[in-house]
This record gives C-alpha cells, structure tokens and sequence, in this order.
C-alpha cells in the first residue's frame, strides 16, 4: 500500500514536472517575435501605418487624427484602451489586467518644418513633417501590440501601451503622470530610431543617457535713433552681442571640464535651449542673471523666459540599472551578442525622462543606417526612416515586456 502511495505520488510530480516543462517550452521567445515582426502580415501593416501617419504629421496635442488611426488598430486587435489622456494620447493594455504591470512608450507627434524629401509618401501638410521619426515609433509600438495580443494568454501580468502626445514640446508625459498613465505601472521601456546606429543593433548605457534640456527667451530693449547721432541712443544690439558672449561663459568659465552642459543662442530675435546632465537649474538660473546684467551694463533692460511659448524643461534621462541589464541580456538573445552596443551620453532631450523620474526607465536607441549612410540626423528637413528598422522595434519592445514580467513572477517566486 505504501509502494502504491510511492508510485502515485511520484508519477504525479513527475506528471506536473512535464506539464511545467511544456508550459515554459511554449512560451514565446523573443527571436520569435523577430521572425513574426518580419512576416509580411506584421510588416507591410506596420508600414502602411508609418506611411499613412507620415503623410499626416500633427503638432504636438494636435494629434487628433493620428491618435484616432491608433484607436481603430487597437480595437480591430481587441485591445482595451483609455482615450484622452492628455489631450490626445492613448494608453492600452493587453493581458491579464493584474500585477505586474509594464509599460512600453511611443511619442506620435510632428515637427513644424517643411519636408524636403520627394517621395511617393511626403508630408501632405505644409511646414509639417515626421523628422524624428515618431511615426516609425507609434508603428513599432502598434507591431508590438499585435503580437502581444496575439499570444496575450502566455502573458504572466499586463502590458501597458503608451502613445503619448507633445514629446518635442516636452509637455507630453508629464501631462499622462498626471492624468494617470502611469497607475499601477513599475517599469517603462522606450526605444528612439537611430541614424548613427546600424540597422539591427541597438545602443543604450546605465545612467544618464540624455541631459537635461531647456528653453529660453530674453527680450532686450533699448531706445532707437539714427545711427549717426549714437549718444542718444541706448543700443541693445550691443547688449544682445554682450549677452551671447557671455554665455559662453557659462559653459567654458563656469562648469567643471569633466561635466557636459551646452548654451546655444540659436536666434538673435529669439531664444535659445540649455542643456546638462546635472546642475539644470542654477544653469537656468545664471543664464537669467547674464542677460539681464548684461543688459543693464549696456544701460538697458532685460526680462527672460524659462518657458518660451509653453515649453517645458526636462530632467536629465537616466536608466535605471536593473532594467539596463534586463535590456541588454535580452537584446543579445533576440539579435547576437554584436547586436548592442554601449552608447555614450547624449546632449539631446526627452522627455521620456518624466516617465523615467516618476518610476524605474530605460530609454534605447535602435539602428536603422545601412551601407548607403544616407539617412539624415533627426530634425532635419531630409529626415527619413529606414522602415527595415520596423520590425527589430517591435521585437525588441515585445520581448522586453514578456521578459519583465516574467522575471517579476519569477522574483516572486524566489521571495515565496
């Protein structure tokens, strides 16, 4: 009787050892996601929406139409969504709608300038255009989406879908904080296309990864008069000129050689951006002080504006260390150990890094140049995406997502 009890005991373990054996088996892996995300059903479809939401870029919490395109992919796949969130963006969310939950972010808006790129799909908007590739971004997160949903029942948690409005007026994601993205959420990946970067390889570092960046604007006046006559005048020319030398000061006299921060006075008639990875604000707050002191040495007066037209300043964009290395060992199982690269520190800014500052973050850029060299820096009026790229995209953020919560259950696993 006792041998009985043995026999059943042991092949009823072993019965549960093979039923957990072919349950982790058939779970999806990320080079799966890979050959799904370049099968022509996921690619083309991808590709048609970069290519329509091109050809209709919106500013930033303009995004009406691009945010109603995202809503009809969402429910023709069966995903729940939450519409508005700030205005114009989309939060989703696919599997079990219990913890763990982990968020993937897609900026949609444009940017104002004039497309100089001819071809089939320009912009059909005049003085807007996708020069950051944020249309590429929305259709990478969408892939994602198709194929988490697609084999949402394998998903040990929920994965939430950010498309988020107004990143290049850096007021998008702190307005989704507020609004509630972010609820429940512990981690959030974004990826940014890349033209230095080749196409299948990615790049990312633990730590600051983009400074912090800001706006200003300084208005100098002065009093008029003819030129010939100049002691009746107060010329604030000449107090602008003092202003943007000076400020290079800031930068060469005032800041630690080892540290990294930029002053750009971009337009005489307008403003200019601050950036730096620490000390952010009593950057901001000396900039105020040279312009007007400079102005008042030269006799007339300054006032100075951190927030130009709305535009909101940035915290730095820091990784946070788990997730780096959560990031990495996935990556180099999805695309080979050569695929990632060790990105060094950017002075560009995000503001994914709201996201990143309210909860652990990890911010990566993706490859897209080829042996051409031939696709141009973001911002640039000759900006195209490499739509090769698409698909490494949404591998990449649908095996981070699958691998986050895994890795948490299994967390909680260990504890128990």
């Amino acid at each position: 009787m006792a041998i009985n009890k043995f026999l059943l005991f042991a092949l009823t373990f072993q019965l549960l050892l093979i039923l957990h054996v072919s349950s982790e088996s058939s779970l999806i892996t990320p080079k799966k996601f890979l050959e799904l995300a370049k099968s022509p059903e996921v690619f083309d479809w991808m590709v048609r929406i970069r290519r329509k939401l091109h050809e209709n870029p919106e500013l930033g919490f303009e995004e009406f139409e691009t945010s109603k395109l995202i809503r009809s992919e969402l429910d023709l796949l069966g995903v729940k969504f939450r519409y508005p969130v700030a205005v114009t963006g989309v939060v989703g969310y696919i599997g079990t709608g219990e913890a763990p939950f982990v968020a993937l972010r897609a900026d949609m808006d444009a940017l104002p300038m004039q497309e100089a790129v001819e071809w089939e799909h320009k912009s059909k908007v005049p003085g807007k255009m996708h020069a950051c590739g944020h249309d590429g971004h929305v259709a990478m997160l969408l892939g994602a989406a198709k194929m988490l949903q697609e084999h949402r029942h394998d998903l040990q948690g929920t994965v939430v879908l950010i498309f988020q409005p107004a990143e290049e007026v850096f007021a998008g994601a702190k307005k989704m904080i507020e609004e509630g993205a972010l609820k429940h959420v512990e981690a959030i990946f974004g990826i940014h296309l890349a033209n230095w970067i080749p196409l299948g390889k990615t790049a990312s570092l633990a730590g600051s990864i983009l400074a912090g960046s800001g706006f200003f604007e300084a208005v100098i006046t002065g009093k008029g008069g003819h030129a010939a006559i100049p002691q009746h005048t107060i010329d604030p020319v000449i107090a602008a000129s003092s202003v943007v030398l000076s400020l290079q000061h800031l930068v060469s006299r005032e800041t630690d050689p080892l540290d990294s921060k930029v002053v750009t006075v971009s337009k005489v008639h307008g403003g200019g951006t601050l950036r730096a990875f620490k000390g952010f604000s009593q950057l901001q707050q000396r900039v105020k002080e040279v312009i007007t002191m400079q102005a008042t040495v030269n006799r007339c007066n300054a006032s100075v504006n951190l927030t130009p037209e709305g535009k909101e300043s940035v915290p730095p964009t820091v990784n946070d260390m788990n997730l780096h290395k959560q990031f990495k060992n996935m990556v180099k199982d999805l695309l080979g150990e050569e695929s990632f690269v060790e990105a060094s520190p950017l002075m560009g800014g995000e503001d994914f890094s709201n996201f990143a500052e309210a909860i652990p973050g990890h911010f990566s850029f993706l490859g897209m140049q080829d042996d051409t060299k031939s696709y141009a820096s973001f911002h640039s009026s000759l900006y195209r995406v490499n739509e090769d790229a698409l698909p490494y995209g949404a591998a990449i953020h649908a095996s981070m997502a699958v691998q986050y919560l895994r890795d948490s259950n299994k967390g909680s696993r260990d504890e128990l």
